[in-house]
């Protein structure tokens, strides 16, 4: 390289520096003074990282002085350039401008400034570039966008819901499933949506305290939504950046006990101005009309000053109609206002449940079913459907007549636009449950310690007695010392050890409502057989819980078996385990209910084995036969199970305290007839109509065939690896679809978005990561896939590239232009623009004449006929082709007018077909059913005038550009 004193250079590699200045040289070094930046920076003279900075003419270029000069003519004398020409604010022309009075400002942030200033960029950032934009318009303009990325089973009835509410302004709706449908991965999917397209910017999470980390780590496992939990401490913590705690966090997660009993804490979470509030376990919240809960008051009170509420509940009926009737008020007070009115209004849809069921089963609808369905619906809607379906017409007219009909009857259903609630008996496709109960000999150790238990215990309560019996092997070690090994004799350990070792080729998940018992467990199975498993409980941080269930999940080499505390394992789903050992029974069917939710959720594949070891004789052998005999709790599901519970609870404590009692039978007997009796009151009031519209039929499975078709999406995987590669990050195989990225010294950026520390595993196959939860799942929609693009549109990497063409039909120095246009429309994300009219890329592809041959040459297969040039060659091609490359940018211009017009008429259109069809609907929808709240339809209003102005408004910028120039080697 060629130096002088005063001459201007760009550093290649901190463009931010500004323009820099020759102050020193020596045979070895140059040193150049950045004056913008106030920074000096010396380099090795024959390998700088420098561009010098030439204009040409046509160029206007400023001065130090602030006047700013278009260039006529360069005069360059030793090494150094004068520039000459007219001046701008004085037209006087003649000035001369020497370069070492350039402005130090002077940036090149336009593609062709870049360009012709030589900072040219290697081919393949070029075309990265481009493939992040195209990319992104996709993702943007896919209607499946919130659904695709999430780490999760494509379950039709969840993502029928999710897609359903997510798209909705401000949803306010009751999500109803039974346990084991998966309410929370359908929430976490509704908030994925509406973060997404801007609808939700600031989020408010209400669960039970024991839920809070179930939460947070499903939000961040699952949708990569980082929640911060809000309690007494992290407020005074915060107090310090912000008068109101709740202000310094976008996702908020807290209990409701913490709001219920500080009502500063709930003044203050009051005043935060939230989009959308979640709460979960709804049905806790009680309340009659002469006295509502404090917790209610609460929920009330955010609900009333929030757009958007998601409750999440148990099954309606299980709580009683009043209860129901509370939650649906916290939605919509104007719209269930009166429990008496609201009762009449359910009765009127059973009969039309029963019509549609008859649809649906093709049977013919009676005169009785007609007469109701009419009444719902307008006589000319109806007439013509009844007509096809009793006429001679083809199964595939009837089918779609019959469709109709339930189509219309959903929307206009009592509650179907508030609520939503699946059942196993509609979804279906769970597994069998084997149960195996298993009586087991009383080690005379334990007989002994309980006797004398028994004689000195005795001022303790006939309940904390009950618990205790319930744990013989605590009790024993309370006289033989923490060091006694009770499980050297118990008969359930060589049970279990015996069992593990006869399968060896299955996972064994075993449950213990003890952390101390899961531990000394492992301890057994390490030192009496040397098997492999691992703990799981309350007492290990997140971390620490995730690498036991990945060690638990890991096929080869991992653990056999994995032993969980009661708390332990809330929240987690070891689905790809079948075989489950109760290892000890806990006093709650609530808490039965979900230990068996480990393994028997929807997605499970496998029929599942659940093994209860009991000791004969003691107060679990008691509790297993009311479990098995009174609420068949095993073999099935038990929404009952609490009912029954309360009202047997008084007789059993006693039964269990003693190990036994004259009346068991009887319990028992009753228990069986009272939770018969309650299911079938359940059976009869399902709303069938209700479960139909939940789980969302063909519709459901399309969406998610759609959303199948787009996993395993090799675009994905190379678009990953360059975006990676190109930001400088270490990747290393890690077998098992899998691959290890880390940190790199050479990044182009201190850390990368998304990205640990310590670097990730990450997996692009929903399989593989759906058992490895210590794995990333990449998909378009991930942090590091987004923020990814983000850096690389900031950084302006790949804005301007040579490329050559090997073409022997051409003559060699032809030249053609490639130029990428970005409409974008300036609007707010929650305007919703990104549905209609996101950042959309024009491509032009110019020969030397100006033709614009885009239409005729795709850019991928152009692509892979380019090889790259480098740089030194690259700006000497540049320089000498100037003048064509500064016309046909000009060219370019009338190309792009054209297309940004027809993309703002397309993007009008799809938006008016779309909001305007939606507001028929809903306008047509509130005449019959008044769940159609007044704002979702003045909000559609709103939002179709003021995207029509957002998009009538799009402007157009060139975004980057490539000289490709033919050669023949």
């Amino acid at each position: 390289m060629t130096f002088a004193l005063g001459q201007r250079w760009i550093s290649d590699t901190e463009s931010d520096l500004g323009l820099g200045t020759v102050v020193a040289m020596d045979a070895r070094t140059v040193t150049l003074m950045f004056a913008a930046s106030e920074e000096n920076r010396v380099y090795a003279r024959n390998d700088a990282p420098v561009t010098r900075v030439t204009f040409n003419v046509g160029d206007v270029i400023d001065s130090q002085q602030g006047w700013s000069l278009k260039v006529e003519q360069v005069v360059e004398e030793q090494g150094l350039l004068t520039y000459l020409g007219t001046r701008e604010d004085t037209e006087e022309s003649g000035v001369a401008l020497r370069e070492i009075f350039l402005s130090n400002q002077i940036r090149f942030n336009k593609p062709q400034d870049k360009l012709f200033a030589g900072q040219i960029d290697r081919m393949d950032n070029f075309v990265l570039r481009y493939r992040s934009l195209t990319n992104q318009f996709q993702q943007h303009k896919s209607p499946m966008r919130g659904l695709c990325g999430m780490r999760a089973g494509l379950i039709p009835h969840q993502l029928y819901i999710a897609h359903e509410v997510g798209r909705r302004y401000a949803p306010r709706v009751l999500l109803a499933d039974e346990v084991g449908l998966g309410k929370t991965i359908e929430a976490g999917m509704i908030i994925h949506q509406q973060v997404l397209s801007g609808r939700a910017e600031r989020i408010l999470i209400v669960v039970p305290e024991t839920l809070q980390h179930q939460w947070l780590v499903e939000m961040m496992r699952r949708f990569n939504l980082h929640f911060s939990i809000f309690d007494e401490e992290r407020c005074v913590e915060a107090f310090s950046e912000a008068d109101n705690p709740f202000e310094t966090q976008q996702y908020v997660l807290c209990s409701l006990g913490f709001l219920r009993k500080s009502r500063q804490r709930f003044e203050q979470a009051l005043e935060a101005e939230w989009d959308l509030l979640v709460v979960d376990e709804a049905h806790h919240l009680e309340w009659s009309q002469d006295n509502p809960s404090r917790e209610y008051q609460v929920i009330e009170g955010l609900a009333e000053r929030t757009p958007g509420v998601l409750l999440l509940t148990a099954t309606p009926e299980q709580l009683g109609r009043e209860s129901h009737f509370a939650r649906l008020r916290l939605l919509d007070s104007d719209r269930f206002y009166d429990y008496e009115a609201f009762v009449q209004e359910e009765e009127q849809y059973a009969p039309v449940a029963d019509a549609v069921s008859a649809l649906l089963s093709g049977q013919k609808l009676s005169d009785d079913a007609k007469n109701q369905i009419t009444e719902l619906l307008s006589e000319q809607d109806v007439e013509p459907l009844f007509r096809v379906l009793e006429s001679q017409a083809s199964d595939e007219e009837k089918a779609s007549a019959s469709q109709e009909l339930v189509d219309n009857l959903m929307d206009r259903h009592g509650t179907g636009r508030v609520l939503f609630r699946n059942t196993r008996a509609a979804v279906k496709g769970f597994p069998t449950r084997n149960v195996h109960l298993m009586p087991m000999p009383i080690p005379s150790q334990y007989e002994t310690s309980m006797r004398v238990s028994g004689l000195i215990g005795g001022k303790i309560t006939p309940e904390a007695r009950a618990m205790k019996m319930l744990y013989p092997e605590e009790i024993f070690q309370e006289f033989e010392g923490e060091n006694s090994s009770w499980w050297q004799f118990d008969s359930r350990v060589n049970w279990l050890i015996e069992k593990v070792k006869a399968k060896r080729s299955d996972k064994i998940l075993v449950i213990a409502s003890r952390a101390s018992t899961a531990l000394q467990l492992e301890q057994a199975l390490r030192e009496r057989e040397g098997i492999r498993a691992t703990v799981f409980h309350e007492g290990m941080s997140i971390i620490e819980r995730d690498k036991a269930a990945a060690y638990f999940a890991q096929e080869e080499g991992g653990a056999q078996v994995l032993i969980c505390s009661e708390i332990g394992s809330e929240g987690r789903n070891f689905q790809f385990a079948s075989q489950l050992v109760m290892f000890d029974l806990p006093f709650n069917p609530d808490l039965l209910e979900q230990r068996i939710g480990r393994l028997d959720r929807i997605g499970q594949q496998r029929d599942i084995d659940i093994f209860v070891p009991y000791l004969e004789g003691t107060s679990q052998g008691i509790l297993a036969r009311w479990y098995d005999e009174g609420l068949n709790a095993f073999a099935e599901t038990c929404p009952t199970g609490r009912a029954v519970y309360d009202a047997f609870v008084s007789r059993l404590v006693p039964a269990l305290a003693a190990g036994g009692s004259d009346d068991l039978e009887e319990i028992i007997e009753e228990s069986a007839k009272l939770n018969k009796t309650l299911k079938s009151q359940l059976e009869h009031g399902r709303d069938r109509l209700l479960e139909m519209h939940s789980n969302g039929g063909d519709r459901a499975l399309e969406i998610a065939e759609k959303i199948s078709a787009t996993d395993g999406d090799t675009n994905l995987v190379t678009f990953a690896l360059s975006l990676f590669d190109t930001i400088g990050l270490n990747q290393d195989d890690h077998g098992e679809n899998a691959l290890v990225v880390t940190p790199s010294e050479h990044m182009m950026v201190p850390s990368y978005p998304g990205l640990p520390y310590e670097g990730a595993t990450i997996t692009f196959d929903r399989d593989t990561a759906l058992s490895r939860e210590d794995m990333h799942f990449i998909s378009w929609e991930h942090p590091m896939i987004q923020g990814g693009i983000d850096l690389l549109m900031s950084e302006g990497v790949g804005t301007s590239a040579v490329s050559l063409l090997k073409n022997k039909s051409l003559p060699v120095g032809t030249i053609l232009l490639e130029l990428v246009y970005l409409v974008d429309a300036q609007a707010p994300k929650r305007s919703g623009i990104s549905r209609f009219l996101p950042q959309t890329p024009i491509r032009i592809l110019l020969d030397a004449r100006g033709n614009n041959l885009s239409s005729q040459v795709e850019f991928e297969g152009f692509n892979r006929q380019l090889s790259p040039v480098n740089r030194h060659l690259a700006s000497k091609l540049v320089g000498s082709v100037q003048n064509d490359v500064h016309r046909l940018i000009t060219a370019s211009e009338a190309f792009a007018v054209e297309e940004v017009k027809a993309i703002r008429e397309q993007a009008l259109k799809e938006m008016e077909h779309s909001l305007n069809s939606e507001l028929e609907r809903l306008q047509g929808l509130k005449a019959v059913n008044p769940n159609i709240r007044d704002e979702e339809i003045e909000v559609i209003e709103q939002q179709v005038n003021e995207l029509s102005g957002y998009i009538s408004q799009a402007q157009y910028q060139l975004d980057s550009l490539r000289l490709i120039v033919v050669a023949h080697n």
